[in-house]
């Protein structure tokens, strides 16, 4: 099915109200750090509030180093942080939650505590 010109502009027009609602409105990452003497990752939100948990929680963070820890990159759209030398992706929605990781790795850490 194709499209017109003017049903594709209105969808890039719905598409970006879209975007600007959930900036405003959804939890997204400004900046991130590991804190080597509190062992945490604290996340700053973009809209002014901060949050952190222990490193150890993320599913594929608890026996990484502190200098791997230190390397979070954080997606372009905030959604999620990024560990290149680790493979690890986690949700910054999801951290807010308290889910650090799959099921299974809930599960674990439930066993754990």
């Amino acid at each position: 099915m194709e499209r017109t010109e003017q049903e594709l502009d209105e969808m890039f027009d719905q598409a970006e109200i879209s975007a600007k609602i959930a900036d405003l409105t959804e939890p997204r990452a400004l900046s991130a750090h590991y804190d080597r003497d509190t062992e945490r990752i604290v996340i700053q939100l973009r809209d002014g509030s901060t949050f952190m948990f222990p490193s150890r929680l993320g599913q594929g963070l608890m026996d990484a180093s502190a200098e791997d820890l230190a390397a979070i990159e954080i997606t372009p759209s905030g959604y999620g942080l990024h560990w290149e030398n680790l493979d690890v992706d986690l949700s910054v929605p999801s951290l807010l939650k308290g889910i650090y990781g799959t099921r299974a790795w809930m599960a674990q850490l439930q066993a754990i505590a």
